[in-house]
Order: structure tokens, then C-alpha cells, then sequence
């Protein structure tokens, strides 16, 4: 799972990415110094957040909220900005890296980039996004082909048909389509089938009373997106209703966000024959035919319950309906790339009516968004030649080093673990792959084609091209060079079936990482990343893989009670925490973060003790903090972050991740190190009572 961002409930936990890593690559290697684009980094406007005693809160004792110690004068200093949803020392890492994104784009949209280069077709995607005379002159023109396909569909047949078509064109969106490493073989990549064709985040929205407004307000929003693309506004009223019904029969069938942590709930493999019985208004067959992709052996049909559904709609559903609701969601899905009126309808009810963003981004972030979601490995083979420094990947290696030493101590001597378990847990220890910075072989382009004319149509071009890419995967051995996030992504993500750790360059800087800093700041930031990382190895999900991948119980029965036992635990632990008046935390949703949180800021605490015996010179307090306390200090410095209400609201329910001040406070609450660091005693509210303190790993 990724270090904080939400990502896509699917068959590893990050593969958010993967759907454009794949095909083609070349080798890379760091780059040579003339070949750097150039970039002046003192030209960065956004300053760097690091652990500062001015920002400190007297008023607050450590052992109290360790949180509000360390962050919240700060907090009050910087509310959420107007044009944002979410503020502090991930979104300042972000700003950091798109300004560096936005001078590279310039360059290779204003040079003199090579016809068909990497930087010519990201320079095309640049300046048609930015062109927005000739975008407000195009209106819904651009988009009136697919709009006409969709008015002519008047059966069954020929709805299956236009699915069939979209998904060629890297347009699905009724279920995902996609490849990934077998489950149960995971050399070998196979394609998967899952639950989708929600407008809303989650399928609560469609039901909880608390999200009455929203689903009203996501009607008016269906409404005006099909008037404004043509349909008689009596019409428009009328389709937006129904569309609401269509999507709530699909919501009531689907699996919930904590249903879809388990990895069973999300394999099922059969053959296309088998699959064409379930569904057969639906054929299986056809749509692999259609994309020419051997999946029809075996593939994954997950959520058969939900495909049951859509079988039945297809069969009961009028064609006029299911018209427009492929015409929303193909309005929907171009409206960032059409004219205003289509971007600010959606603006205003995706990120300012369900998140509180106040304001549109300007246009530059919106339009480096496009080329990121369209080339951003390339995008970043630039960042990381301007930017990323060979040496910070030689720090990560040796601090990759030490936390697997440490964790592995923490395996072999795990009192509740017994042997026979605790050997597969060392097996799987050994077989991790950590990767750091960049990839070790970049994608090849070639084959995308761009102008520098129709921006839905570069971007449309760009979908299509990383969709084949993708399917290209399917039935070929897995590519273990793959990277399933950009280098200028602010992030990190353990990936199940491959067994690996994954860490980004833009990650590489402080809070999290400086090779300057002291040691109680690297190991109490990436070095508690890292073991968090690590750690989703063992989570409730991750644990359920092998060394080698493959989706398999190695556990015994008596251990695997042992640990659920303590998991339940950490569970409760998070469920008592309230986000928002009345709104708790999810700990059933949460609980492969919060185990990450816990075991991998334990195994960093251990690690640093490491590193302070072998340099005792180091082990010297700072700004009259001990080495220790400065370990803590600064990850609550990583979790410093505001939310806007919204936003708040929508991650509570749909993100795997706990809000930020929780994940700051929740994982020390649980340390004996952290009580001894500030001398904290019993009854304090940062030291849970010994029957409720959560011990794992």
C-alpha cells in the first residue's frame, strides 16, 4: 500500500500506476552530468518543512498529543489554501516537485525537441492543455464522435458492442479491466475483472443517510452535464434521475471498501467460457476477442455478484438509459479537457461540493495533472536527470540496510510466533526488493502519437496508447524492472505479489529524508517509512502472500489467531478515534496502514539504536532534544496536515488510510520508547494502559 495516498483497491496494494508500465523500455542509468535539462532549484518558491524548534507548542506537553506538541502552531499558521483540499509536509513536497515538473514541461514545449522525442509528444500535451483559446472555440466538438456512438445504441447487442469498443480505446468504465501478476502463480501476468461504473466515491454515498446533500447534489451535477452537452434541459432532468437509479442498482451490488481488502474477495479465476454462463447478456469471449488478449483460458471475474447485476441490467434497463449514462460518464470523464463550462461543472462538484476546495487550480497544475496521468514516466526520466542527486540513493540503500536488519531481529524473536511460521515470515524477509528513485529501465514512447492541435485528443491518444500497453502484459512472465509510481511522485508503496518496497525520488527530501540531518530525523521520517512499507509485507492483507508472491497461507492456524487477536486490537484502538463531530476513523478500513504505522516506526526506533551504538558521536541531543525524542518529533513533523472538512469526510469513508493526526499520535500511544523518550507515566494520554497498548510486530 502506498505511504499515505489513497489508491486503487485492486490486486496489489499500488498499482495505481500500472496501467501505464508497460511495453517496451530502455536501460537507464544516472544520468551524465551534461545531459542534465537545466534547472535552477533556487528558483523553487515553495520552502521545505523540517523539524524546527520555533514551531513547537509549549502549551502542549509531548505526552499529552504529540501531534498538537509538534504541529499545531504550524497548523494554525497555514490553513488549507483555497486552491487546495489537503496542506502540509506531503502537499509542500508536491508543490516542490511540480514546479520542477512545470520548468521541465516549459523546456520541452519551448526547445527544440527531436520530431516523435519523449519531449516533443510531453511539449504537444502541454501547450494544446494550455491553449485555451482553441479549447473554448472546440466547445463539445472534440467529444460529439463518441457522444454520436452513443445515441445510436439501441439493444442489447449493440450496448455490449460499444463496451466491447470503449474498452479498445482505453475508455472503460462500467467494470476495470486490467493486468496484474496471478495470484496464485505470480510470474505470470493474467487479467483481472472488478466492480466499477460509480459516479460517487464509495457505495455508502448512494445509501447513508449523512450523504443525502451529496447524492442530490451529484444529480443537479448529472443534469447539467448532459444539458450542456445537448440534451433538452426537460430531458436532462429526467436522464439524471434515471442515471442515479442505474448507479445505485450497480452500488447495491458492489463489494464496500473494507470487503475489498480481502485479497480473495478480489480473485476469482475461470475460464472466458465459464464466465459467458454467469453473464450471458454479456459475452466475455467477444470483449477478450475484441481486444485480442489470451485471457480467455483464465482471467479473475471478481465480484460475481456484481456482474450478475449487470447481466440483469442488460437485459432490463432501456437502451435510453443505458444512453445516458454512457453519455454522462463520456462527458464526465472529457470535462477536464473541454471548455470552461464543462471543467467548472465538474470542478465545482467533485473538488468543491464533496471535497471543499474553493478554488480551481491554475491552469499550469491542471494541465501537468493531464501530462502526468498521460506520459509521466517520461516526465519523470526529466525530473530525475534535473533533480535527483546519485548519492541520496546511495543513503536510502544503507538505511534500506539497516531497517531490514532490524526487522528481521524483531521476526526472530516474536514471542507469539512459532517456528514453523516464523521461517516462511524469514523467507519472505529475505526475498524483499527494495527500488529506489527511478526505475532501472525507462518506457519507450514510440508508439504514442500526439498533435499539437486537439488536447482531448492527445489525451485520449495517451489512454489508449498505456491501456495497450497494459493489456500488453497479459499472459507474458512479469516484469520485475516495472514501477507502479512516477519518480517525481511524493509517495512510497509496497507491492504484494512482487514482494518489493518502492520509493521515489521526490520522497527523498526532508521531512523525510536529509543527508545532513542528524539521525534521529532520517530514521524518524523515510526511515519509518521504509519500515512501514516493510511492515504491509505482514499486514492483514500483505500477509497473506508468500515470499515469492503467490497468494498463500503460510501461516498456522494457532499463529494466525495469535495475530488477528492483536490486530483486533489496533482495530478498536482506531475506531475510537473521532475525525469530525459524530464521524469516527474506520478501523476495519485502516488497519493494514495502522500496522504499517506501528511496525515499521518500531522497527526505525530499533534500527536508530542501531546506528547510535555504531556512531555513539551521534547520539548528541539538539536543539536540547535527545536523540530519541527527536526520533518521534519528526514523525509527527511528517504527519503535520490540514484537511478541509470535505475532504476529511470523503477520505473517512473511501481512504485505507487513517487521518493524519491520528497516524502522528496513534502508533507512539503503543511504544514503551516513546513513554521513556519524554518521561511520559501511566494515565497520560499518549500511554495506553498496558491491557489496551497494542503490540504486533
Amino acid at each position: 500500500m502506498s505511504f499515505y495516498k489513497l489508491v486503487p483497491l485492486s490486486l496489489t496494494v499500488a498499482i495505481a500506476a500500472s496501467l501505464a508500465a508497460c511495453g517496451k523500455t530502455e536501460a537507464s542509468a544516472p544520468p551524465a552530468a551534461d545531459a542534465k535539462p537545466a534547472f535552477d532549484a533556487s528558483q523553487l518558491k515553495t520552502a521545505l518543512i523540517s523539524l524546527n524548534a520555533a514551531d513547537l507548542d509549549p502549551a502542549v506537553q509531548a505526552c499529552t498529543d504529540l501531534n498538537g506538541f509538534v504541529n499545531s502552531k504550524w497548523l494554525a499558521a497555514n490553513p488549507v489554501p483555497g486552491d487546495q483540499v489537503t496542506w502540509g509536509s506531503f502537499e509542500i513536497l508536491r508543490e516542490r516537485s511540480l514546479e520542477v515538473q512545470h520548468a521541465l514541461v516549459e523546456q520541452a514545449a519551448n526547445g527544440k525537441a527531436a520530431a516523435g522525442s519523449n519531449e516533443a509528444k510531453i511539449g504537444d500535451i502541454w501547450k494544446t492543455g494550455n491553449n485555451e483559446a482553441a479549447i473554448e472555440a472546440a466547445g463539445i466538438t472534440p467529444l460529439q464522435p463518441e457522444l454520436d456512438k452513443i445515441a445510436a445504441l439501441n439493444d442489447t447487442a449493440a450496448i455490449g458492442g460499444y463496451l466491447r469498443d470503449s474498452f479498445a480505446r482505453g475508455n472503460g468504465g462500467l467494470f476495470a479491466l486490467y493486468a496484474s501478476p496471478d495470484f496464485k502463480d505470480s510470474a505470470n501476468v493474467i487479467a483481472y475483472v472488478g466492480q466499477g461504473g460509480l459516479g460517487l466515491p464509495e457505495k455508502g454515498y448512494y445509501f447513508d443517510e449523512s450523504q443525502a446533500a451529496i447524492r442530490a447534489a451529484y444529480v443537479a451535477y448529472i443534469e447539467q452535464l448532459l444539458t450542456l452537452s445537448g440534451v433538452d434541459a426537460a430531458q436532462a432532468k429526467e436522464q439524471a434521475n434515471a442515471v442515479m437509479a442505474f448507479e445505485t442498482r450497480l452500488a447495491k451490488a458492489s463489494l464496500s471498501r473494507i470487503e475489498l481488502r480481502d485479497p480473495a474477495k478480489r480473485y476469482n479465476p475461470l475460464s472466458a467460457a465459464d464466465a459467458d454462463k454467469q453473464t450471458p447478456n454479456f459475452s466475455w469471449t467477444a470483449l477478450f476477442d475484441t481486444l485480442q488478449i489470451p485471457a480467455k483460458d483464465k482471467f479473475s471475474l471478481a465480484q460475481p455478484g456484481f456482474f450478475a447485476e449487470v447481466n440483469s441490467m442488460l437485459a432490463d434497463v432501456p437502451a435510453s438509459t443505458w444512453q445516458a449514462y454512457l453519455r454522462f460518464h463520456a462527458v464526465d470523464d472529457a470535462a477536464p479537457y473541454l471548455s470552461r463550462n464543462f471543467e467548472q461543472a465538474n470542478f465545482d462538484f467533485f473538488s468543491k461540493t464533496l471535497r471543499g476546495q474553493q478554488e480551481m487550480q491554475p491552469r499550469w497544475k491542471r494541465v501537468l495533472e493531464a501530462v502526468n496521468g498521460s506520459m509521466g514516466e517520461a516526465l519523470g526520466q526529466l525530473y530525475v536527470d534535473a533533480v535527483f542527486p546519485a548519492e541520496s540513493k546511495v543513503a536510502m540503500q544503507h538505511l534500506v540496510e539497516n531497517l531490514s536488519v532490524a526487522l528481521k531481529a524483531r521476526l526472530e524473536t516474536l514471542p507469539w510466533m512459532g517456528e514453523e511460521t516464523r521461517k516462511k515470515a524469514l523467507e519472505k524477509w529475505a526475498s524483499f526488493t527494495p527500488k529506489i528513485g527511478y526505475p532501472d529501465k525507462w518506457r519507450d514512447w514510440s508508439g504514442l502519437a500526439t498533435n499539437g492541435e486537439d488536447y482531448l485528443a492527445n489525451v485520449q491518444a495517451a489512454r489508449a496508447f498505456n491501456y495497450r500497453y497494459m493489456l500488453g502484459k497479459i499472459g507474458k512472465p512479469v516484469d520485475r524492472t516495472e514501477w507502479g509510481m512516477t519518480p517525481q511522485t511524493v509517495n512510497a508503496y509496497y507491492n504484494a505479489t512482487k514482494n518489493e518496497i518502492v520509493f521515489p525520488a521526490a520522497i527523498l527530501q526532508p521531512p523525510f529524508f536529509d543527508a545532513k540531518a542528524d539521525p534521529a530525523l532520517n530514521y524518524g521520517g523515510i526511515g519509518a517509512v521504509i519500515g512501514h512499507e516493510m511492515m504491509h509485507g505482514y499486514d492483514d492483507s500483505g500477509s497473506q502472500f508468500a515470499a515469492n508472491g503467490n497468494f498463500d497461507n503460510w501461516w498456522t492456524d494457532a499463529d494466525r489467531t495469535a495475530f488477528t487477536s492483536r490486530t483486533d486490537q489496533l482495530v478498536a484502538q482506531f475506531d475510537g478515534y473521532e475525525a469530525l463531530p459524530g464521524v469516527n476513523v474506520k478501523g476495519k478500513l485502516t488497519l493494514g496502514e495502522n500496522i504499517g504505522d506501528l511496525g515499521g516506526l518500531t522497527v526505525a526506533y530499533d534500527a536508530l539504536q542501531m546506528a547510535l551504538k555504531e556512531d555513539p558521536k551521534a547520539n548528541v541531543p539538539v536543539d536540547g532534544y535527545t536523540q530519541d525524542q527527536r526520533f518521534f518529533m519528526n514523525w509527527a513533523t511528517v504527519w503535520r496536515r490540514n484537511f478541509t472538512d470535505g475532504e476529511l469526510r470523503v477520505r473517512l469513508n473511501t481512504d485505507p488510510h487513517a487521518p493524519a493526526n491520528f497516524r502522528a499520535n496513534g502508533a507512539p500511544s503503543n511504544m514503551p520508547s516513546f513513554a521513556a523518550a519524554f518521561q511520559c507515566k501511566a494515565g497520560d494520554a499518549m500511554v495506553r494502559a498496558d491491557d489496551k497498548r497494542v503490540v504486533i510486530w
